[in-house]
């Protein structure tokens, strides 16, 4: 299952985000931190994640990174409801995102990027 998967999605705020680039590494958020490891989602578990997790939060980012770019540090571990999240275990260099979208609300939902899935040139 994991072999196929092409990308994994960090949701994070912004603030943490441009801190993570000006700094030059990502140590994850503070639930990261406290956790031991930078919560990743798969595609097909991030909007979930956002209802679950971030309802009604503005000022959120939704940050792509390829699997072939990370590490061994990456580990796919059973979570909610059993299913395979990737976890890194690592620092992380913000520059192996490739995407970086704003989450926008429409009520306590986030709007997710219609290309969220299709490989394409940086853009943020």
């Amino acid at each position: 299952m994991t072999s196929k998967v092409i990308f994994i999605y960090k949701i994070c705020p912004e603030q943490d985000w441009r801190s993570a680039v000006e700094k030059g590494i990502f140590t994850g958020t503070q639930i990261d931190i406290e956790h031991g490891f930078i919560h990743f989602s798969p595609p097909e578990e991030v909007e979930t994640t956002a209802a679950k997790y971030f309802a009604g939060q503005d000022g959120l980012l939704l940050v792509r990174f390829p699997v072939a770019s990370l590490s061994a540090a990456l580990k796919w571990e059973a979570s909610r409801d059993n299913i395979l999240f990737p976890h890194f275990y690592a620092p992380l260099d913000p520059r192996l995102a490739d995407r970086v979208w704003s989450l926008r609300l429409n009520g306590r939902k986030h709007i997710f990027p219609e290309d969220m899935t299709i490989e394409t040139p940086y853009q943020e």
